[in-house]
């Protein structure tokens, strides 16, 4: 599984000529560091950068406070037909986003967003895997404090926010990740909606480096190079929380 990964490391510092090399020459006779200079200014990539951190932080706050919020009414709040409506609202993790991807396209045409961040905010600012996770952890938080905030005169918006919210760090944090990482590495989603280069993400602004005929592999493997940096630092800083919140099965 490292192999590819790696392959990609020691071809960002190589040339085109020298990428497809084989067998696979591991430590190349000379490192061209200059390719992260380069790429700078070979394409735009500040702005693919600010462009996909735009809809990654966007869609993940998004995420996390409408799943989180969806969550609490499926799993402390007890209404006719509850159980049903969840069912069927994860029933739609089973349907492959090929399925509807046109009439969606079509909604947001009619809807004048086309080429713009805010069709793929809206697109998936909710999603049944989220909800999902959020309310398998806030049925393991004893329904006794709910109960008891509901004596005290606390609504149901302030046991969501004061209570569950701050017991349930860890599945937030797992959410936000997930979802973070998704949004970042996206592909389809920005490729079918936005054409304008200045509303490009760095995973489509790589496509700058594949011609009619040819592809500088090099520069492509340097901007992925690059384009991880971002994941591995949101992944450094609530890799504590993820963890607990993939281990955690209930409250002590």
């Amino acid at each position: 599984m490292l192999i590819p990964f790696g392959w990609m490391l020691v071809s960002s510092v190589k040339l085109d000529a020298e990428v497809f090399t084989v067998p696979i020459q591991w430590i190349p006779d000379e490192f061209h560091w200059d390719n992260f200079t380069q790429i700078w200014e070979r394409i735009p990539l500040a702005t693919y950068l600010k462009n996909s951190l735009i809809l990654s932080v966007s869609i993940t706050a998004l995420q996390v406070l409408t799943g989180s919020f969806a969550a609490y009414g499926f799993a402390k709040v007890r209404f006719p037909g509850r159980d049903l409506l969840f069912v069927a609202y994860l029933a739609t993790i089973a349907v492959p986003w090929q399925a509807y991807m046109v009439p969606q396209y079509i909604i947001m045409e009619h809807l004048g967003l086309v080429d713009t961040h805010l069709s793929l905010i809206l697109l998936q600012a909710f999603g049944a895997f989220g909800v999902f996770l959020m309310r398998q952890y806030y049925l393991s938080i004893p329904d006794e404090l709910s109960e008891a905030a509901r004596l005290d005169g606390l609504s149901e918006y302030g046991i969501w926010a004061r209570i569950i919210l701050p017991l349930s760090k860890p599945a937030l944090a797992s959410l936000a990740l997930l979802t973070f990482v998704n949004t970042w590495n996206d592909y389809m989603g920005p490729f079918i909606y936005l054409t304008s280069n200045d509303l490009w993400t760095v995973q489509i602004g790589l496509r700058s480096f594949v011609g009619l005929f040819d592809a500088e592999y090099a520069m492509m493997m340097t901007g992925s190079v690059i384009s991880i940096l971002p994941i591995v630092v949101v992944f450094l800083l609530g890799q504590r929380y993820f963890v607990r919140g993939i281990a955690t099965n209930g409250l002590k």
